[in-house]
């Protein structure tokens, strides 16, 4: 399989387009690789550095896989996809499947971290995890807080994740 490297910033208008519906972030810690679908995050500089900030709740298993290894992929479709892929990793636990063999999705072998692209959504980034920090959510305007968190699950973590290499995976 191929990989034709891409400058993030010619790809950020089309990276920012995806989040919504939903992009990807993938993990992977010891043998086990997890996707998440991910409908927020952001894209740019800080500290000089091109980075990818992906807002991952503390609950999920994706933030347990960061925990063991601060490394993570942004798969972003490009063309036509399969939507019930990003419907099933957006919904169910990779703490009780394995949602790549559930998908379908092809791991596809990353150039400088561990964590593998994927096939199907080929344009991807590949992020080692430079800092992260948890959101106050009591500090949020009050529309927000009450739009986008409950009691129960209020505690998004922002992992800021240095882009070290970036590419579209070509059949």
């Amino acid at each position: 399989m191929n990989k034709r490297n891409v400058d993030w910033r010619d790809c950020a208008n089309a990276i920012v387009k995806a989040l919504h519906p939903g992009i990807l972030v993938t993990t992977k810690a010891g043998d086990k690789i997890n996707s998440m679908t991910i409908g927020w995050g952001t894209l740019g500089v800080i500290w000089e550095r091109p980075v990818f900030v992906a807002y991952i709740r503390n609950c999920r298993f994706t933030r347990e896989m960061l925990d063991k290894n601060p490394e993570f992929t942004v798969n972003i479709p490009v063309g036509d996809y399969d939507k019930k892929a990003l419907g099933l990793l957006g919904s169910k636990s990779g703490r009780d499947m394995d949602k790549i063999a559930a998908t379908g999705l092809t791991p596809v072998e990353p150039e400088v971290i561990s964590v593998p692209g994927l096939k199907e959504f080929p344009l991807t980034l590949e992020c080692k995890v430079l800092y992260r920090q948890m959101q106050e959510d009591q500090t949020l305007p009050d529309d927000i807080r009450n739009r986008f968190y409950s009691i129960e699950k209020s505690d998004h973590i922002c992992f800021y994740g240095e882009i070290v290499a970036s590419y579209i995976i070509e059949p």
